[in-house]
């Protein structure tokens, strides 16, 4: 059977570009069952608690839920167990140095298949406050209204 090509998304945060202001993005590879894949598949995965640790040099993914795939047996996996997460050693020594400033987590973005491979995209966060979330709400609405203005304008109609 050929491989699968390009890129497959199974799950993605999008309440994580609303609670936080991403800095720096990375993929990394996850440590899976096989049950874990059978579900990921099947397009099944929460990322809403997940987050990111690092421990003795490496990366864990905390929180992210998978549901029990349906046909698994006494084989099946954990939902929300720990994940490893399988990075070069210098995007970990980064990411490091840039955790241990104050505010800054490790957010998962989305989880897809690329090439066959079951990947994260990964984050590097600052929390937003309440006032920056207002802010960005109301310059996308702005945006938005001039993007409207101009495709009337383009049309004749204003």
């Amino acid at each position: 059977m050929p491989r699968e090509q390009g890129r497959k998304v199974v799950a993605s945060n999008r309440k994580a570009y609303h609670d936080y202001t991403i800095t720096d993005t990375y993929e990394a590879g996850m440590v899976l069952t096989g049950t874990e894949v059978k579900s990921l598949r099947a397009g099944r995965a929460s990322l809403v608690d997940a987050f990111g640790h690092e421990n003795n040099g490496e990366i864990f993914l905390h929180g992210m839920h998978i549901p029990e795939y349906t046909q698994g047996t006494w084989t099946n996996h954990e939902p929300r167990r720990v994940r490893k997460l399988l990075l070069h050693r210098e995007e970990i020594l980064k990411m490091r140095n840039k955790l241990r400033d104050d505010g800054v987590t490790l957010v998962p973005l989305q989880v897809f298949f690329h090439n066959g491979y079951a990947k994260v995209e990964i984050g590097l966060a600052k929390g937003k406050k309440s006032y920056d979330k207002r802010q960005d709400l109301a310059s996308r609405d702005a945006q938005k209204e001039i993007s409207r203005a101009l495709g009337r304008r383009a049309k004749g109609m204003g």
